[in-house]
């Protein structure tokens, strides 16, 4: 099962983010808002891997978000 959801601001052929622990964004649906990704990763357990200046903001204001 998945640990990891590797957002759409990451590359998606990187050979790190290969394998039965990683998800991509782009296979959960090609233009998922940041909402989104949040919610299944909190859903899933997953932790986010991400560039993106958005979830680490979100991440003070959540309770409980994701990993």
């Amino acid at each position: 099962m998945a640990r990891y959801l590797i957002d759409a601001n990451l590359p998606y052929r990187f050979s790190l983010w290969q394998g039965e622990d990683f998800v991509h964004a782009f296979d959960l649906g090609d233009d998922l808002p940041d909402s989104e990704i949040w919610r299944m990763a909190r859903d899933n357990d997953w932790n986010i891997v991400t560039k993106d200046a958005d979830f680490s903001d979100w991440v003070m204001l959540s309770e409980p978000p994701p990993g």
